[in-house]
């Protein structure tokens, strides 16, 4: 049963996943955090920092049951059978959606907010994201090429491609969905610029036959400004995916007026 604190009531939070980890963390009372998933301080979890010294917990119902939560935050953890488990132990279980657009990032938060009990917060966080949107100065339609360590892309119609187009720069990859970077294509023609995500020296995306290693994307990294994202940033679809469309324009802004290998990085 939730606690009083202060005359509010004190909710005890679990977080079954990376995604709802960020949630949890930014929203929710410190104190009333009972535990994070094992992904929480992991370099893919943007809010990896804030999340250090939180007990963490797999999504495991029995342990998840030991820790008698009021809320359980969630986005896959534990697979499609843990909420209705959960609900039907008497838990709340707050479902986090996905989306393609930055309406979805707005009911993202509110809605989590709600389940925290804090949706004054989540108003701030949904403030704070429209505010740092509507002052974004993009680039002037700088072609660019996403590139994951696992050398995929992606093209029209995804939320990284909106990003992409937010900050003013005109996605390279045509093919709409996640594919593998277009190298046939890429020996005749060549983005402004590059945007990676995910590319730390803890990544264990990027293996030996990566189309990423392959020369054309090397010389490229070499060559071409590159908005290097903290992969966080892209992920959840949550607020924080404004922090890689700042760095995205402001990157894109600096290849119109520059040469060689640039940075935008977010949270180094």
């Amino acid at each position: 049963m939730a606690a009083q604190t202060g005359g509010k009531a004190s909710l005890r939070v679990v977080s079954l996943d990376f995604c709802a980890d960020q949630f949890v963390v930014k929203l929710a009372d410190r104190a009333d955090i009972l535990a994070v998933s094992p992904d929480a301080t992991r370099d893919f979890s943007f809010m990896r920092r804030e999340a250090k010294g939180l007990r963490q917990v797999r999504p495991d119902a029995e342990a998840i049951l030991a820790l008698k939560p009021d809320v359980v935050i969630r986005s896959y953890g534990g697979g499609p059978q843990m909420g209705p488990f959960l609900e039907r132990a008497g838990i709340k279980v707050h479902q986090i959606g996905w989306g393609e657009n930055f309406a979805a990032v707005r009911n993202n938060v509110r809605e989590a907010a709600a389940a925290l009990g804090q949706p004054a917060r989540g108003e701030a966080v949904v403030a704070e994201f429209d505010r740092r949107l509507a002052n974004l100065k993009p680039a002037a339609q700088v072609s660019a090429l996403y590139v994951t360590p696992g050398g995929v892309t992606t093209g029209p119609g995804s939320l990284v491609d909106r990003m992409m187009g937010q900050a003013g720069l005109v996605n390279f990859q045509t093919q709409k969905g996640w594919n593998p970077l277009p190298l046939e294509r890429l020996v005749t023609e060549r983005p402004a610029m590059l945007v990676t995500a995910f590319f730390t020296a803890q990544s264990p995306h990027q293996d030996y036959w990566s189309q990423a290693r392959h020369p054309l994307v090397r010389t490229m990294l070499a060559d071409l400004p590159v908005a290097r994202l903290d992969g966080g940033a892209t992920a959840c679809s949550g607020w924080f995916m404004v922090d890689a469309m700042e760095a995205m324009a402001a990157t894109g802004r600096r290849s119109q007026t520059q040469t060689g290998p640039l940075s935008g990085e977010v949270r180094p």
